[in-house]
């Protein structure tokens, strides 16, 4: 996408062996009364990166996919791309073919806060589409940033009464009177300054939720949900960004906090950001490649679905007003993901970004990506299960074995080079058992620090190879030779590898010892 500056933070070193349920901690920020109980789930999609779409059948996939979890609407990312005007057309039509609903969110990176009038002119274009998500009989708008548009003018220009629900900023002293509500774009953890968090210096998502329910006062909150962040573009653009926020397992503790936190609506961040790593939909979705593909491609046959399979439940449950997902659990599943690499690989003398590159806002970036350290070397699991089991995880050749309930839990255990497999058992029999497409590797993929997530699921999900447009940047700034635009990974798992050692692990539900 485009160049986000976010606010936020991280509660540095889970222990490796931790054990998280449902009923983990969260903080107790409660929501202000009086506010219609309506509870509407979002999706950030972005408009910029589908370009080569012809079709409103384009979008169905998108559509049915987003809907079938639960997600009410799309908020269509738009600047000012010569191609944005016939996508949301086509974007407007598919949701309506598919009983979705999609609204504007204005992308200020692009858009200018003077253009008040312009924007309420755009939002007029598609306001009485049929698939125009209304809140309160009003037109809902949202946006990335914007702080200092004149919000008069904008609801002057577009003549009927509209639900303006902005990312504007209350740390900025920006005049809240007259929106209907705020987006929260701080969904990681960071020191503040768009940076990892460090010790000492830690703003949480729940620190973010706060902030904005406090400027809010009683007015509709959006809640931001994310599982990651990772980018990388290095000198062969013209944006360089390099640096992560510790995510690890930022996205089931969230789903968790969120339940607790009640907000009129949330907004899961994003649907197609590949270029940031925290995606949730599928990669064969059609897009352009603004260079992402480096270090998506080998991650594609498990992409972030598993992620999205995790939100169903939550989603349910954050709908009927529910503490827990767990009663909205009606199958087994087994949800893993882990980085490709040991946190610690170098790559200094082949990676894309090891020359320094200005973004124009005066920082420099080096080829290991801020805030490398504070990820932790680790496999993450969410179960879904209906009923208690064990839970296997091989990692490297260590097994780890654990008992947990029934519900939704989460593990955490040291990440080891070499095959990853996993097993679920139930009264003695295997119910759930494979092997990861993904090998954790002690080297470079393609040359780069990649710390994407690869994400696997059991039962097996679906291939999802990027498609050829995808994959167009794909060797655009890489330095080195053996690696080319195709899926790469094959569809046949390694073979399981000769187990090591065996570690029995503290019952989810228990405290870690």
């Amino acid at each position: 996408m485009v160049f986000y500056v976010v606010y936020l933070p991280y509660l540095l070193a889970v222990l490796c062996i931790l054990s998280r349920a449902v009923s983990g901690v969260v903080r107790n920020v409660s929501i202000a009364q009086g506010q219609s109980t309506d509870r509407l789930v979002f999706s950030h999609f972005i408009i910029g990166i589908t370009g080569d779409r012809r079709f409103a059948s384009d979008y169905d996939d998108d559509m049915k996919r987003a809907k079938s979890v639960g997600i009410d609407a799309f908020a269509l990312n738009i600047g000012v791309d010569a191609h944005t005007d016939v996508q949301l057309q086509l974007a407007y039509n598919s949701a309506a073919n598919n009983d979705m609903k999609v609204f504007i969110s204005f992308d200020f990176n692009w858009w200018d806060v003077e253009q008040a009038v312009q924007v309420g002119q755009k939002v007029t274009q598609y306001a009485s589409r049929p698939a125009q998500l209304l809140v309160d009989d009003k037109v809902f708008v949202s946006s990335f940033g914007g702080d200092g548009l004149n919000v008069t003018a904008l609801r002057e220009a577009v003549g009927r009464p509209i639900f303006f629900a902005p990312n504007f900023h209350p740390s900025y002293g920006t005049d809240l009177s007259l929106v209907d509500g705020l987006l929260n774009w701080m969904a990681w953890p960071s020191n503040g300054k768009n940076k990892a968090p460090t010790p000492g210096n830690s703003i949480s998502v729940a620190d973010g939720d706060q902030i904005y329910i406090n400027a809010l006062s009683g007015k509709a909150y959006i809640a931001p949900v994310s599982p990651w962040f990772f980018t990388h573009f290095g000198p062969e653009v013209s944006y360089s960004k390099n640096w992560n926020f510790p995510s690890d397992l930022l996205w089931f503790d969230r789903w968790n906090e969120v339940l607790v936190l009640k907000p009129r609506f949330i907004e899961i961040l994003t649907w197609n950001d590949f270029g940031e790593c925290h995606y949730t939909g599928p990669l064969k979705s059609p897009h352009t490649d603004n260079g992402a593909s480096k270090w998506v491609n080998d991650i594609c046959l498990r992409p972030h679905n598993g992620w999205l399979d995790i939100s169903k439940p939550f989603i349910a449950a954050f709908k009927a007003g529910d503490a827990s997902p767990n009663p909205h659990i009606s199958y087994d599943e087994l949800v893993y993901w882990y980085r490709p690499t040991p946190r610690g690989v170098d790559c200094d003398s082949t990676d894309t970004c090891m020359v320094l590159a200005n973004n124009g806002s005066g920082d420099y970036f080096l080829g290991r990506p801020d805030g490398w350290q504070y990820m932790q070397d680790s496999v993450f699991v969410v179960s879904l299960l209906t009923s208690p089991a064990t839970v296997r995880i091989n990692s490297g050749g260590t097994v780890y074995s654990y008992d947990t309930l029934a519900g939704a839990n989460s593990r955490e255990v040291p990440m080891g080079v070499g095959t990853q497999s996993f097993e679920v058992l139930r009264n003695g029999r295997t119910i759930l058992s494979g092997t990861s497409l993904k090998q954790i590797v002690n080297g470079c993929v393609c040359g780069l620090y990649n710390f994407n997530a690869y994400v696997g699921t059991l039962p097996d999900g679906l291939s999802d190879p990027l498609r050829p447009g995808g994959l167009a940047a794909f060797e655009q700034g890489l330095n080195v030779h053996n690696c080319h635009a195709t899926p790469s990974l094959g569809i046949i798992p390694h073979p399981n590898i000769t187990t090591q050692s065996t570690v029995s692990i503290a019952p989810v539900n228990s405290p870690a010892k």
